[in-house]
């Protein structure tokens, strides 16, 4: 099962945004493994050239490029790239996310709100408009959207509110590309291990959270169903703990 698993994924073309750390970069290396290409993307040159060599040593053909997805002259630039490989993007995995501190809605800075809507929201819609251009039958979209997407949690109002908004796009895109033979899948990992937690909530208890790498499993495993079927939304938490 294993090898006919690999061979659905090998020398197939995934796109990872928010892929230079965290649950990106897990779920880069874990398609890597499978034999899938990768494009990877993030904001920080530095931080995604060091994530790309260590895909690359799996022994896929890496391109990195960086991309602000709030940027949509950074979102075409990065899809010329993608079009310049003269090949179907096959995967989507739209990763890219910011937080913001725990802040009462009256002392919430506009400024802050603009930034986590246009990072989880507005970057969610540029990159997933650019890549349906690429898509053909038999690809698949993984939005990774967090608990939060279902959840209220106090003081994290522009965070939930780009959540909220990111499973109602994820729905409504499902359902228009099934015609098409696209599968969307949204991602909703409860309290991971990851960087994010250093602005949401610094004392947060880290080793009551899941690893990175363990959402990135579930992930792969979804990508891995066969094309006639499809699981729409993963839910992953911690099986210990109140997180």
């Amino acid at each position: 099962m294993k090898k006919k698993n690999s061979l659905a994924l090998r020398n197939r073309l995934a796109l990872v945004t928010g892929a230079s750390r965290g649950i990106g970069l897990e779920i880069a290396l874990a398609l890597a493994r499978e034999g899938c290409n990768l494009v990877m993307t993030a904001r920080d040159r530095k931080a995604l050239a060091g994530a790309a060599r260590k895909v690359e040593k799996l022994g896929v053909r890496v391109v990195a490029e960086t991309c602000d997805v709030r940027s949509p002259e950074s979102v075409d630039y990065l899809f010329a790239v993608v079009r310049a490989l003269h090949r179907p993007l096959d995967f989507l995995i739209n990763n890219a996310g910011v937080g913001h501190p725990n802040r009462a809605v009256a002392d919430l800075p506009y400024p802050m709100w603009v930034d986590v809507i246009e990072t989880n929201l507005t970057g969610l819609f540029l990159v997933t408009q650019a890549a349906l251009a690429v898509m053909g039958r038999g690809g698949a979209i993984v939005n990774n959207l967090s608990i939060s997407a279902e959840r209220v949690f106090p003081g994290l109002a522009a965070y939930t509110a780009s959540k909220h908004g990111a499973l109602g796009f994820t729905d409504t895109l499902r359902e228009k590309l099934r015609p098409r033979g696209i599968r969307v899948i949204a991602l909703l990992p409860g309290a991971t291990d990851t960087d994010i937690w250093q602005t949401l909530w610094p004392k947060a208890p880290r080793r009551k959270m899941m690893s990175a790498a363990t959402v990135a499993r579930a992930a792969l495993d979804a990508l891995l169903l066969p094309t006639d079927s499809t699981i729409e939304k993963i839910v992953v938490r911690p099986a210990v703990g109140s997180l």
